[in-house]
Order: structure tokens, then sequence, then C-alpha cells
């Protein structure tokens, strides 16, 4: 089987859904680069990769992509990684710096102020440097790690996930893993894509595992161990069920509504495109 190329997220979020590509078997089965979620969207859409774990508004912009089922990076309460940083409260806010590494949670931050939160905003996309932002703004929409490195006792913040799960009662999903159906032919008869991508994650999430990642991530962050367990134990949701589902069918349909997406693809699972593509 040819060798496929996945595009994994640099963010400690990731951490559990890589572990036996990291620690086990499959790795060796893989070629394996680590980038921020836009670049995924965007090594996915140009063909230099066939496997990545992609912001969930992507799916809607890179044609022929099958997810694969049951695993996501979602969230059932606030999750801490998606924060919208204020020198102001919220309906001061006027201008909002948009953290260039994102793509969905731009989509959310939008979704939020035009459906809820209400006005007009000015948004600019800036690179997630928190201090340089809000020099020029007065909010800065940060994502991943440098969100967990964020002093909030110094800022109004607002956490994106806790926002949407507040006024829709439905879980947020912010990525998943999807594969090019290009690929498909490329994979053998037999070969399980979807089993090792969830085998994967629920190796990662194995107390032992966690553990382990929390002493490795904890001094690379500055965080205390108990927040990076905390945050992927409980923050985090791993698990692309049928809540999760429907949370993210309602995400695509406000951003559609809102004028923020100019349309929502239907979701399409590996084991209905590996059926057409044979």
């Amino acid at each position: 089987m040819k060798r496929l190329r996945i595009s994994a997220i640099s963010y400690l979020n990731t951490a559990p859904l890589m572990w036996d590509f990291e620690h086990g078997k499959p790795g060796a089965g893989f070629d394996i680069s680590y980038t921020l979620p836009a670049q995924c969207a965007a090594s996915l859409r140009d063909g230099s990769t066939d496997i990545g774990i992609i912001p969930a508004v992507a799916y809607c912009s890179i044609p022929d992509l099958a997810v694969i089922p049951g695993v996501a990076i979602a969230s059932r309460r606030a999750v801490r990684s998606i924060l919208l940083v204020s020198k102001v409260p919220l309906d001061k806010i006027r201008t909002v710096a948009l953290d260039t590494s994102s793509i969905t949670s731009v989509v959310l931050a939008k979704v939020l102020f035009a459906k809820w939160w209400g006005g007009q905003r000015a948004f600019s996309a800036m690179a997630p440097d928190i201090g340089q932002m809000l020099k020029e703004h007065d909010a800065g929409l940060v994502i991943g790690d440098p969100a967990l490195q964020i002093d909030r006792s110094q800022y109004v913040t607002y956490d994106l996930a806790e926002e949407w799960i507040r006024f829709t009662g439905k879980p947020f999903v912010f990525a998943f893993w999807a594969v090019r159906q290009v690929a498909l032919p490329d994979i053998v008869s037999g070969f399980d894509l979807a089993a090792i991508f969830q085998q994967s994650r629920d190796h990662g999430l194995k107390p032992e595992n966690v553990d382990h990642i929390t002493r490795e991530w904890a001094p690379r962050l500055g965080l205390s161990e108990a927040m990076v367990k905390e945050y992927l134990t409980h923050s985090v949701h791993y698990s692309l069920d049928a809540e999760c589902l429907a949370g993210l069918r309602l995400f695509y349909q406000y951003a559609v509504e809102c004028g923020v997406l100019t349309g929502a693809a239907p979701l399409q699972f590996l084991e209905v495109a590996r059926a057409a593509a044979s």
C-alpha cells in the first residue's frame, strides 16, 4: 500500500489522537507532518497531504473529502482554548483581531456576533499575539495553545464553545479527520482506516497515557500538570458522536444563514465514499 500522508495539528489537544502514530506500529505506515489548523486545511486542498485533522469549516470548501467517523476535537462545555480576549465588555467591542491560525473559530465568532451578541464589528486577521492584537483592536480571538496560556485575570474573556453551548444546547465540533477521496484506491482491501484513527484516540486517552502527555506538555506550555490534565480529560471531547454531529450541522446552518459561509456540503463518511470508489 502507498504510504499515506497525514497532516496533524501541532496543539496539545491533538496529542491523544496521535498516540499510536507516535508510540505504536501505525506510525510506520504513514508520513506525518504537524502544522496549524489553517495550514492543515490548505495542504488537503492542494493535495500535498492525503489525511488531515481539518477545521470543521474547511470541509465546506474542499471538494471530495470523506470524514473518518467517530473522532473529533469537540467540546460539550467551556473548552478554554478558544477565547475572545477583550479590553472592554462585549457590548463595547467594535474591532476584533482574528487569529490567522484559525478557520472554524473565526466563523464561530462571526456567528456569535451576528446571531446573539448583536451589532456590527470590524474584523481583521492577525498573528496570535494578544498584546499586539489589543494595541490595535478592542478584542482578539486566540485559539489553541496560545489561548491556554492567556492570563484571563488580566482581560475580559469569552469562551466561544461555552457561549455556543449556552445559546444552542449543542456541543461544538472544531475539527475532525478527513481523507481525500482520490487517495482511497491506494488503501488496500481490508485495511480499516477508521479503526486505526479510533484506536489511536482510545489509546491516547488511557489514564496512563494522559499522564504521559501531561508530563510532556505542561513544561512545554508553561502550565501546571493539573491544568493540562483537566483540559485533556474534561474540556475537550474526542468523539464525533450523534450529539456532536447535530451540533455540527446546526453550526453549518447558522453560518450559512448569517452569510459567513456560502454553503455547507453534506457530510460524507469514509465507509460510503470507499464503497463508491470500489
